[in-house]
């Protein structure tokens, strides 16, 4: 097997986990700012001293040099992310913010400079913290909106410098993870399978919402769906395993189907009627999500892991 000689070999960032300065030039607050011992503790209040002290890689002021040592290792794609509350700092802004537009123009100029293409998550775990507590993040259908003007202020500024986009990082992640996900305020244990999945629906539609403006703006623009993927094994042959098993990947390809076939499929349908989950959604959406499907599908690999029937 041989790889294409246009294969894009690179590697990826994240603007929350690599940027720091995380108030200059107009940059709001986002939900890591309240997460200063990562997603796996309980959030403060308000921002702590511990987390907005850290500059991370300080790739803000330093991005110059790093893709220069990025052009150095052979890459031709960058994946990275624009930070939402760069760009509008509450997330409900009458205007963006212009030097944090400015930002990522030179980044992805610098991009180019060594013939590296960008490839940009629009959101990537760092919802602006003001939709957060004020809307309770992707639970509140008002998102929608927010996201769509995002969405349409980044694809008019970069959209002939950027070719490939995803949506949202690790969409599935939000049923394990709303706060760090999809900026939920509520408790994961205060939360019923209908708001979870409800918010999943959110994302969902924002998503379709944003493929679709990208492709009558962007007519060789590629918009892509990222999931976390852990596959699942059944740990013997007991059928019981691996009714298990199939079930519990349910879960992973409901997301995939969602971006790819734009439909909710029957199993799904079939997982809500029997646990009793009700999603709100309209006609409307529903004809969004089916015309407007990915391009592509991306998706983390970490592990793999067994299922069992206990």
């Amino acid at each position: 097997m041989k790889f294409p000689e246009n294969f894009l070999w690179g590697g990826a960032v994240a603007a929350n986990q690599c940027e720091g300065a995380y108030n200059e030039d107009g940059k709001g607050l986002d939900i890591q700012d309240i997460l200063p011992h990562g997603m796996k503790t309980p959030p403060t209040e308000e921002p702590t001293p511990d987390n907005l002290k850290l500059t991370a890689i300080d790739f803000y002021h330093r991005y110059k040099d790093d893709i220069k040592l990025f052009a150095e290792m052979g890459f031709k794609v960058f994946r990275t992310s624009i930070a939402w509350s760069r760009i509008f700092p509450n997330g409900d802004d009458a205007e963006p913010n212009e030097q944090g537009l400015k930002f990522y123009d030179d980044l992805f100029d610098e991009c180019h400079k060594y013939g590296i293409e960008p490839l940009v998550t629009i959101s990537h775990y760092e919802t602006p913290l003001h939709l957060a507590k004020k809307y309770n993040g992707w639970a509140n259908h008002d998102l929608i909106g927010f996201y769509e003007k995002y969405v349409r202020t980044i694809f008019a500024r970069y959209g002939k410098k950027v070719k490939y986009w995803l949506t949202f990082n690790e969409i599935n992640s939000v049923l394990h993870q709303p706060l760090v996900s999809g900026g939920i305020m509520t408790p994961l244990f205060e939360l019923s399978k209908s708001d979870l999945y409800q918010a999943c629906h959110h994302e969902f539609v924002a998503s379709a919402l944003a493929t679709k403006i990208a492709h009558e703006r962007m007519p060789d623009g590629k918009v892509g769906c990222m999931i976390l993927a852990i596959p699942f094994y059944p740990l013997s042959p007991n059928p019981d395993d691996v009714i298990q098993t199939m079930e519990t990947d349910h879960a992973n390809d409901f997301f995939g189907d969602m971006h790819v076939r734009g439909e909710y499929p029957g199993y799904m349908k079939r997982y809500f009627r029997e646990h009793g989950i009700e999603i709100k959604t309209t006609p409307e959406e529903l004809k969004l999500l089916k015309e407007n499907t990915v391009d592509f599908v991306s998706f983390s690999y970490y592990m793999s892991s067994c299922i069992s029937a206990d």
